[in-house]
């Protein structure tokens, strides 16, 4: 769908900006210590294991330096976020159960509409807490599990003990994973049986909505043998003076002969540091997909990782960031083949506008055990002008003669010959160059549900307002 299209739609850019009254049930205090990891623990009477997790990664993390080969953090205070604030609303089936401010939110980000229309199931997280949470009962029939990490927890104890930060991303993986470990709250647990296929898409969508604060949910996702789901993740924050933190962290294994296919538009507002961290493990024959929106958020850094662990094992990378002034888009892939005959995809696209800074960094890695694996690696820039700086910073560790690897880089400016065409054709020059950038992200956009791709082209069509 071209952006000139949606021009006709209403766009009401207070649906993702506007703070609603913040008014929490219980907020601790700013900065993490020990006596704030256990206000969180106990607030969920956690069993001692998770504590004991929580306390580990805590001293880790006290002893970390911060990264220093990406973006600046030296604006981030850490010690002013608030890492655990529990919003005035219990979990609940019914959206008529939340209070009406933060109903409305969810309202208008649309997410009620979309589940009636075209989910499996919805999770709603705001602040430090799931707010709602509801999967089909023809899903609950097959034993599909779809909760929150929290009740996870409890209910699942010994999965959530093989699978939570042990072998995908262990806690002591760098400063922001263990800062993750030991303050986080709330999040998604999947868990699909073998040979069933959840063909209609799970969603979670969090809110961070606190001024100075932190947001660090957990998705755990378990695809067995020869199952399949598609879940989709998305983001907002109102926009604050002050710095806040989003630090998730995504783990998936895919089993034998399993799929999943994680989707994610994530609009967090330019006061947010977005530090995420996002892995899968792959076995034999299962194949991942992932597929990244990347805008809004001040500084990203954010590198979804595929561990190809099993022969013929699979990975498919499509990611997009936006990078307008005063914003810093650190993004990439990184993909390590591990087991033969595996193969990965990678197409990255950025756009820089306004002096944004848009940088891809990725690693391959091919194990000397990875026979015959195929890798292909494409990244594309857009320019919007001469003011914007587009990086490109691949890493490549072949450590097997036996493999074809490609790769491509190319950045441009939008041409005037392409403008002019276009205005001949009765367009304005802000439509012909909206045009460009539909053109230009369309190989990601149709890979996103139908409502997540009308979505992300209307953000960027307002981050493009104005340009001629």
């Amino acid at each position: 769908m071209a952006l000139p299209i949606l021009k006709e739609l209403s766009i009401d850019r207070s649906r993702y900006d506007e703070a609603n009254k913040h008014d929490p049930e219980f907020e601790a205090p700013p900065g993490v210590n020990e006596s704030v990891v256990r206000i969180i623990s106990e607030s969920k009477r956690e069993p001692d294991w998770m504590l004991r997790k929580r306390l580990e990664g805590l001293k880790l993390y006290e002893k970390a330096p911060l990264p220093s080969w990406g973006p600046s953090l030296e604006s981030l205070d850490l010690d002013r976020i608030k890492y655990f604030i529990k919003p005035k609303a219990k979990e609940s089936m019914s959206w008529d159960d939340l209070p009406e401010d933060m109903r409305r939110t969810y309202e208008r980000i649309g997410i009620p509409e979309a589940e009636k229309k075209s989910l499996s199931g919805v999770g709603a997280q705001y602040d430090s807490e799931i707010v709602y949470h509801k999967l089909k009962e023809e899903w609950e029939a097959l034993g599909v599990v779809f909760t929150n990490m929290d009740e996870a927890v409890h209910r699942y104890p010994e999965l959530v003990k093989k699978y939570f930060m042990t072998q995908c991303v262990p806690i002591n993986d760098h400063k922001f994973v263990m800062l993750h470990a030991s303050v986080w709250s709330g999040g998604t647990f999947i868990y699909i049986p073998k040979g069933v296929k959840v063909r209609i898409p799970l969603q979670a969508y969090f809110r961070m909505n606190a001024d100075r604060g932190g947001q660090f949910e957990h998705t755990l996702i378990i695809a067995d043998e020869d199952s399949e789901v598609h879940y989709i993740e998305g983001c907002s924050a109102p926009a604050y003076e002050s710095a806040a933190l989003h630090a998730g962290c995504v783990e998936i294994f895919v089993h034998k002969g399993a799929r999943v296919r994680y989707s994610s538009v994530e609009n967090w507002s330019r006061n947010t540091y977005n530090l995420n961290t996002k892995r899968a493990l792959v076995d034999e024959d299962g194949v991942i997909e992932w597929i990244n929106g990347n805008l809004g958020s001040g500084c990203t850094m954010l590198y979804p990782c595929s561990v190809l662990r099993g022969p013929r094992a699979r990975s498919d990378s499509l990611g997009i960031a936006f990078a307008a002034a005063g914003q810093n888009q650190d993004t990439g892939s990184k993909v390590i083949h591990a087991a033969p005959y595996t193969s990965s995809t990678i197409q990255a696209k950025s756009i820089s506008k306004d002096g944004g800074i848009s940088t891809y960094r990725g690693l391959v890695k091919v194990m000397p055990s990875a026979i015959g694996s195929k890798v292909s690696v494409n990244c594309d820039a857009l320019l919007i002008d001469e003011h914007s700086v587009s990086n490109t910073y691949p890493t490549m560790k072949i450590e097997s003669d036996k493999v074809d690897i490609a790769h491509e880089a190319t950045v441009g400016r939008i041409g005037e010959d392409e403008i002019f065409y276009l205005m001949t054709r009765g367009l304005s020059e802000e439509q012909a160059r909206q045009m460009v950038v539909a053109g230009f992200i369309e190989p990601i956009v149709k890979q996103l549900p139908l409502e997540y791709s009308v979505e992300l082209n209307k953000l960027i069509e307002l981050e493009m307002e104005g340009v001629g």
